[in-house]
């Protein structure tokens, strides 16, 4: 249709996202302290600009929807909704609710998704790589496990308000696994520092490996990109001459 396809056009495109970056700004001022009235004032002012304009596309996708519900309950369709819904439920809730409707406004930032051709091959590649994902989260999970049992059984006698049971050694393997290192739990038995130096060894494998699968799954999705790209140039050609 044609209402779509100027919503589909890269200069809409770039508007939406503009706003959406224009209302993070907006929305990361108004948490400086000792803002005068005339500057709360015109970042209200600001907001309501930015709903209103979210509210009239979302009204107009909705209306040039060939299917209605099933746009209402698509993801793009709920994440369209979620942008503007904390704005106007303001209106509607106890005050003391009203930061989790303030923080909510954030999810805006999923709209993005729309517009971002680099995040739509994101999404594809981890949707390519999940089942490899799924195995590897589950992988880490075990040897989180097995990380927070080895050093409870190496440091729980020599730290026992540190390491008292397992549950709270899994917060050190978490922290070292991920190669955080936070330094507010560590070993200080020769077997524990010996066990930690393996895991610190085993979290960078941890780190890397994912960052792998998702980069060759986005490899593998540009190259088909390409070669479509390149395709359909080349029919545009032949039907030229």
């Amino acid at each position: 249709m044609k209402h779509q396809n100027f919503l589909d056009k890269p200069l809409f495109a770039w508007i939406i996202t503009g706003l959406i970056i224009f209302s993070v700004i907006c929305f990361s001022l108004e948490t400086l302290p000792d803002l005068s009235e005339n500057s709360k004032r015109l970042l209200r002012y600001s907001e309501i600009a930015v709903v209103i304009l979210f509210t009239l596309e979302y009204l107009f996708r909705l209306f040039t929807a060939p299917d209605k519900r099933k746009f209402v309950f698509s993801f793009y369709g709920l994440v369209d909704l979620l942008a503007i819904l904390p704005f106007y439920l303001t209106f509607a809730v106890d005050l003391r609710t009203l930061r989790l409707m303030r923080l909510l406004r954030l999810l805006r930032l999923l709209k993005l998704a729309r517009y971002n051709s680099a995040i739509h091959r994101f999404g594809r590649a981890i949707y390519i790589a999940k089942e490899e994902l799924i195995i590897f989260t589950c992988a880490s999970m075990i040897l989180i496990y097995l990380g927070a049992v080895g050093i409870y059984y190496f440091e729980h006698t020599a730290q026992p308000d540190v390491f008292r049971s397992i549950f709270d050694s899994l917060w050190w393997a978490v922290a070292t696994l991920t190669t955080v290192g936070y330094g507010d739990i560590y070993p200080i038995t020769l077997g524990g520092r010996l066990f930690t130096f393996g895991m610190l060894m085993v979290g960078l494998g941890l780190v890397a490996v994912p960052t792998g699968i998702v980069a060759s799954a986005l490899s593998a999705i540009r190259r088909q990109q390409e070669s479509v790209e390149g395709f359909e140039s080349k029919i545009e050609d032949d039907g030229s001459r």
